[in-house]
């Protein structure tokens, strides 16, 4: 028996539903409603750049639930994501298409992909616009928080310019995971819609960091100093 290529809303709130008990119990920024901002993002993006609507938030729904950090077993078949669709009854082709938006998602460093379609874009660069502003900056804490990271050391120098297996392996303070990811995403976005949102962000989350160095080193006391004189 052939399955429907024809997303229904039944089948998107469905897919919340299931989203919603995969990441029930996260805490390191890959939570539900990390999911949910993704779907609204991917979402807006689609109806400015002319996406297929209905794929594109089914595939931001998706896109975490085999996520190697999250679910390593089930990351290299999309277990998890195949699992749901064919229990609505999707068809082959359909949920082949959802499972390489999601497979094209994830940052991996310098072996980052640009999507091959247009609703792949639109849910990459939501997961990325995610990544920044102050959202982004929580969101980075809480990981790091989860994996025991340090907050900063200045000893540990930032690693730029890592490929797939290195960035997927590599341990670092939180801090660094500024400069070894998330400052270059603004320049990797694929749509118009997207690159303006990532400047604002972008710009927001590079003020924090420098406050952030600034109050490491003290510099705010050495400023304050200096105006007395």
């Amino acid at each position: 028996m052939n399955g429907t290529d024809t997303l229904t809303p039944e089948i998107i709130e469905a897919a919340k539903d299931y989203a919603q008990t995969v990441f029930q119990n996260d805490y390191s920024g890959h939570d539900f409603f990390h999911t949910l901002r993704v779907y609204r993002i991917a979402g807006r993006i689609a109806e400015k750049e002319g996406a297929d609507l209905s794929i594109v938030r089914l595939a931001a729904l998706l896109h975490d639930v085999d996520d190697i950090k999250l679910s390593p077993e089930t990351h290299a078949h999309k277990n998890r994501a195949v699992s749901f669709m064919r229990s609505r009854h999707l068809g082959k082709t359909l949920i082949q298409s959802i499972c390489s938006i999601i497979e094209q998602v994830s940052y991996t460093g310098t072996d980052s992909v640009i999507p091959s379609t247009l609703e792949g874009m639109c849910v990459q660069d939501a997961d990325r616009l995610d990544a920044l502003g102050a959202i982004g900056i929580a969101r980075t804490f809480a990981y790091g928080g989860s994996h025991n990271r340090q907050l900063h050391n200045p000893e540990i120098r930032p690693r730029i310019g890592m490929g797939k297996e290195e960035y997927q392996n590599h341990k670092s303070t939180v801090l660094n995971h500024f400069y070894e990811k998330l400052f270059y995403l603004k320049d990797m976005m694929n749509t118009d819609t997207a690159k303006r949102i990532a400047q604002k962000r972008e710009r927001y989350m590079k003020n924090f960091v420098s406050v952030f160095l600034n109050e490491w080193d003290m510099a705010d006391f050495t400023e304050q100093e200096t105006e007395k004189a």
